[in-house]
């Protein structure tokens, strides 16, 4: 037999072949991300195109310049950082100042990605590290804006000063910081409130942070990627599903159960990070049981947060704290390997 100018490839099992790359993952993730999206666009109009464009470019460019700097191959390809760009404008509110998601992406791309060896060696996710470091500026993140307002407030955020700022006229609790008072998100508190029936949670029509607000849209994304393959559903389910218990049967106040597990799962960042960046293949476990003590952990952590901490979403912080554990949990849930027969303490293993 004769072969002429063929390779004899040799490599370590599994001997798996795909036509999948990094790319091409990236890209149905940005697909997905259009879901929300687009709902942003209608509900707070063309200030989260600004602020999108600005998080995505601000991303590429420091991705570009970081590897430029240290003479390492263009990364920029990948699209891995135009999608950490979308994830990071999209957990803002519309009112953000635009240097914010600048900020937010030199964090994510230079020191928490490209610092720790780049793509699949961070240990945290860059999207959310960047989301919890711009809390650092509570004053200037926390102006939540009500639905159909965005272009008015691009106008008002430019000619007028913050202090200056009618609360009454743009700003509104969202359907969290009136649970964090104890309150569900139906109840009239007065003031700058909105009425948020159950309805409105799911479709969208809140306040709150651009990509978070339509729960309906965040699992119309989820049924995507699930069919694309590029998630699977062990970390979302068991993520929501411990929030969905946990608050079902700890409701805060005299609040009835279902009802404020039903907002609980449909209110805040929960769908979206669950989604979106709870599944993260370098900051998540690789092993079926260990996704799933994973999704516990972030949905327990959540509720805490959510509970006793200063902040009304829990599931940034949850999700960061469970990226440091992700490494524990694969060794504690890897299979044993095929033929290994476990004994009793102090006796060696056979196979």
């Amino acid at each position: 037999m004769k072969i002429d100018n063929k390779k004899l490839l040799m490599s370590s099992s599994p001997h798996i072949r795909t036509e999948e790359n990094t790319r091409g993952i990236m890209t149905d993730v940005i697909v997905a991300l259009f879901f929300p999206f687009i709902m942003a666009l209608y509900f707070f109009g063309w200030r989260a195109l600004l602020l999108t464009v600005i998080s995505i470019a601000g991303s590429v460019i420091f991705e570009w310049g970081y590897n430029k700097i240290t003479k390492k191959e263009n990364t920029t390809g990948d699209l891995s950082a135009v999608v950490t760009g979308f994830l990071i404008a999209l957990c803002m509110p519309v009112s953000a100042p635009l240097f914010a998601p600048v900020i937010g992406a030199f964090f994510a791309i230079v020191v928490v990605k490209n610092m720790y060896g780049g793509l699949g060696k961070n240990f945290l996710n860059p999207a959310l590290s960047a989301c919890a470091l711009l809390y650092s500026w509570p004053a200037l993140m926390s102006v939540w804006i009500k639905p159909n307002l965005g272009d008015k407030a691009i106008s008002m955020f430019a000619n007028v000063s913050r202090s200056a700022l009618n609360p009454e006229v743009i700003a509104a609790y969202t359907p969290l910081g009136k649970m964090k008072l104890g309150f569900l998100p139906e109840a009239q508190l007065g003031g700058s409130d909105t009425i948020s029936s159950l309805a409105d949670v799911a479709i969208g029509n809140i306040a709150g942070a651009m990509g978070e607000v339509s729960a309906v849209v965040i699992i119309a994304a989820a049924i995507y990627l699930l069919v694309r393959r590029v998630i699977t559903y062990h970390i979302p389910v068991s993520f929501v599903a411990t929030v969905a218990v946990l608050t079902f049967i700890f409701p805060l106040g005299k609040n009835i159960g279902y009802l404020w597990s039903l907002y609980s799962v449909l209110s805040g960042g929960l769908l979206f990070i669950a989604v979106f960046m709870a599944t993260d293949y370098a900051t998540s476990p690789i092993t079926l049981r260990g996704k799933i003590y994973y999704g516990i952990g972030c949905g327990i952590l959540t509720v805490f947060i959510r509970y006793f901490g200063p902040y009304e979403e829990g599931a940034v912080f949850a999700v960061l704290i469970m990226n440091c554990l992700a490494g524990a949990i694969d060794n504690l849930t890897i299979p044993s390997r095929f033929g290994k027969i476990r004994r009793k303490v102090g006796k060696k293993n056979e196979r």
